[in-house]
């Protein structure tokens, strides 16, 4: 066995980078020595909670570059807010161009920019710093994604042809944090947050096992979005009671539902199709993953909310509020599903497996940040496709320079 190991800093320490944090626990040769946050305070509790974990001896920066110039850092996992991306990855070039430290690679979270202008960027920076890239989507890591997959297609494509259709969809209540109701932090609302999951595991979903994801392009691309539970009176004012003045959708929404579907040509000259939805306007147990892929003689289902285990409080039990069955979740009575780890079970575990193997230049990467400008131009078609109400050739134009009406402050559900 090898003895060498990655040291990983963490650019981030919110909700996100806390489910890497409990996925690291079930990744070899790899220790989490640092974490930076605009915020030292939860810099400091990030690091803690890292070393409470035992995913490494890890301490907070006072600068990313800091964290770059530490020889005992070899990657970095960004996991930072939309709005601060480019100046986050303008910072690791910067040290990294200048000589500091020995950096061999950056897996950057979902979605990768805000627009196309920033992705290519982000993807620009990374490459003129001569760094190895990964792009951070666990869905397509998913247990459930990645081993139905592969039987489909070893089984009931081998035999009866390649799977036509798939279906993907994400689905809660909302956002933990302000900054992403606010089209213009974020970028957009849901459908930036989260169609750049189920746009891409449909495209994963209908390409084969081992083949490039050129062999399936997108063609055509028709998107609707739509405000559909955050713009009533009732729910304005409780979002702002919620995220604080800066976030009012009376004045400035951003959509809360999206549909997409994306005409794909394959390689063997086939036209498949994807369809996507994603909401912040879903109120169930909690957070629903849902895929679906269907062929002539087969078919996959997948609903993490079906997740085995199940539990059961009644009117009696009334505790507290949390997240200790599902993520988002909305209750604490009743019959409850339980999804007993969620790292796993999303994908987390498998995917900071893999980019750990990357990085230690024992695998090549599955995913890498032009598949993440690859989705981004999906979702800014997607996005102009509903602001035109019309379905659209895929790349249309102007696409490079295309900002949403969301993102500006301008759009009227």
């Amino acid at each position: 066995m090898s003895a060498k190991r990655l040291g990983i800093g963490f650019v981030g320490s919110g909700f996100n980078a806390k489910f890497h944090l409990q996925a690291f626990r079930a990744v070899r040769d790899a220790d989490v020595l640092g974490v930076w946050s605009p915020n030292a305070k939860h810099a400091e509790e990030t690091a803690a909670l890292a070393r409470q974990l035992d995913v490494g001896e890890t301490k907070p920066y006072n600068s990313i570059a800091a964290m770059v110039a530490d020889p005992a850092i070899q990657a970095l996992w960004l996991c930072g807010p939309n709005f601060a991306r480019i100046e986050n990855v303008e910072e690791i070039a910067h040290a990294v161009t200048g000589g500091k430290g020995g950096l061999t690679g950056i897996a950057c979270e979902k979605p990768l920019a805000r627009n196309v202008a920033e992705a290519k960027r982000v993807v620009a920076l990374v490459k003129q710093a001569g760094l190895k890239h990964g792009y951070l989507e666990n869905q397509v890591f998913a247990p459930q994604v990645e081993w139905g997959r592969a039987i489909i297609w070893a089984r009931g494509a081998a035999l009866t042809g390649r799977p036509y259709l798939a279906r993907a969809a994400e689905e809660h209540s909302g956002p933990h944090m302000p900054w992403f109701w606010r089209g213009d932090l974020q970028g957009g609302g849901v459908l930036n947050d989260m169609m750049c999951h189920s746009a891409l595991v449909v495209r994963h979903l209908l390409t084969k096992p081992g083949a490039a994801r050129s062999t399936v392009n997108p063609k055509r691309i028709t998107a609707h979005v739509a405000s559909l539970k955050w713009t009533r009176p009732e729910y304005v004012k409780r979002l702002g009671q919620q995220m604080g003045p800066d976030v009012d959708y009376g004045k400035h929404p951003a959509e809360d539902f999206a549909s997409l579907i994306i005409e794909f040509a394959t390689d063997d000259g086939h036209k498949v199709v994807g369809e996507a939805t994603t909401s912040w306007s879903f109120v169930g147990a909690g957070l629903r993953l849902s895929a679906e892929l269907l062929g002539p003689e087969y078919s996959l289902s997948w609903n993490s909310l079906d997740a085995g285990l199940k539990l059961f409080f009644s009117r009696e039990v009334k505790g507290k509020t949390g997240e200790d069955l599902v993520e988002k979740q909305n209750a604490e009575m009743g019959l409850m599903p339980v999804v007993a780890n969620e790292a796993a079970a999303y994908g987390y575990e498998a995917e900071d497996r893999h980019f750990v193997r990357v990085f230690l230049g024992k695998e090549q990467p599955q995913l890498t940040l032009d598949d993440g400008l690859d989705v981004v131009r999906i979702l800014m078609t997607a996005y102009q496709s509903a602001e035109q109400g019309k379905t659209l050739d895929f790349p249309p134009q102007g696409l490079d320079d295309f900002v949403p009406a969301v993102a500006k402050g301008t759009w009227k559900p």
